[in-house]
């Protein structure tokens, strides 16, 4: 229980960054305020590319997030496989669309490299990055989204879902089956 009124109150938070409290906010209020919420944490893809989290990962992108560790034997190659398999079945204009990004919740023994077997053997390629580094840096990044566990073997299976620019965002529960997912998917791409 305590979790998931956690992740409510994530969620509210989301939704106060991203909706307009009085009136329209000018690009400008909206781009700040997804920057100061978000952050521009520095992180490192899976091959090794330094990013940092609003800026170069999510500004003005379409995404899908999922929180993986790759020595994970469970949850986190099938949910991966459930996000490739719901991408699998979106037209070629949506697939470029989005951006899939999978964050580690095992940044300490996550490398790089590990990443990027592990997206390897999930045939995890094209729009999909992810990510890893310093575990201070990769925990706030987690918390920010409301998925920070302190047992990794216990984290949350749930997605995440949005489109920045809209500032449209919404939760992919674990149980929702790859053809449900790649409709949610279209309509945060057709808006």
């Amino acid at each position: 229980m305590f979790r998931k009124n956690v992740f409510s109150l994530v969620m509210i938070a989301l939704a106060a960054v991203t909706t307009p409290a009085f009136g329209e906010q000018t690009a400008a209020e909206v781009e700040a305020a997804s920057l100061e919420y978000f952050t521009d944490t520095q992180l490192l893809t899976q091959d090794g590319e330094e990013v940092r989290f609003y800026s170069d990962v999510l500004k003005d992108q379409i995404v899908v997030i999922n929180f993986i560790f790759t020595n994970c034997q469970g949850a986190c190659p099938m949910m991966t496989q459930k996000l490739r398999m719901a991408r699998d079945q979106l037209d070629s204009e949506a697939k470029e669309k989005l951006l899939f990004v999978s964050i580690s919740i095992d940044p300490t023994r996550d490398t790089p490299e590990a990443m990027r077997e592990f997206a390897k053997e999930q045939h995890a390629d094209g729009n999909w990055v992810f990510l890893t580094g310093d575990k201070d840096k990769v925990d706030l990044v987690v918390k920010k989204l409301g998925q920070y566990y302190p047992d990794v073997d216990e984290h949350s299976t749930l997605m995440i879902a949005g489109n920045v620019k809209t500032r449209l965002w919404m939760k992919l529960p674990p149980q929702l089956q790859p053809a449900g997912v790649a409709e949610k998917l279209r309509q945060l791409v057709d808006g």
